[in-house]
């Protein structure tokens, strides 16, 4: 499952992801990390099992599917994990994944991973944002219905806010329809029009 290969399709996106992100904080009230869980579309999911050797039919294990995990980690690291961050204004930075799997259940692969914070930017902050989105918006991501993200040992007084993408305009509808064609890369702007923002204030 290599998100930059090319998908049958007829204008971006291409990949539809439904996510559950948990922000999590240490004892002294800085953040530390990042767990994600990517739910893919059922129609890619099953593209990218093509050739993905299994014991049982219709099932696939973690073990079974370990280096298709590794090959998505390798290749999400150009586009810094989809995941930008920043906290009083600054930007986060982020070391490189830990504790990534991959999950196959009801027709759908789901990517689990974790984002450490760099230890410089642990510090705690009042005010923090998480955006999710893909600079070429080859992938479109959406909040999961239930529970689409938590804190786990924030301090009682933060406050969570979630923030959903803005519906294209016609003119935003036509340009991503002549993606194709012009694609972007890794370094667009353009993809953070379409953000998922996690906002987080801890007066």
């Amino acid at each position: 499952m290599v998100l930059s290969r090319p998908v049958p399709a007829s204008a971006h996106p291409h990949v539809w992801v439904k996510f559950h992100s948990e922000i999590v904080y240490a004892p002294d009230g800085g953040m530390t990390g990042i767990r994600h869980a990517w739910t893919f579309d059922d129609m890619f999911s099953a593209y990218a099992l093509q050739g993905i050797k299994h014991a049982v039919k219709g099932q696939f294990t973690r073990e079974e599917l370990a280096s298709l995990a590794q090959t998505n980690m390798n290749s999400l690291k150009e586009y810094d994990f989809f995941t930008f961050a920043k906290a009083g204004g600054k930007k986060i930075k982020f070391a490189p994944p830990v504790d990534y799997w991959l999950e196959y259940s009801n027709s759908t692969l789901t990517l689990h991973f974790t984002l450490p914070v760099s230890p410089a930017d642990r510090a705690p902050q009042k005010d923090m944002q998480v955006e999710i989105y893909d600079p070429t918006i080859f992938v479109d991501f959406e909040f999961a219905k239930e529970h689409p993200v938590s804190l786990a040992g924030a301090p009682g007084s933060c406050r969570l806010t979630l923030g959903l993408p803005h519906e294209p305009s016609a003119a935003e509808r036509k340009r991503l329809s002549q993606l194709d064609d012009q694609p972007l890369d890794a370094s667009s702007t353009y993809g953070e029009t379409f953000a998922n923002k996690i906002m987080v204030e801890c007066p």
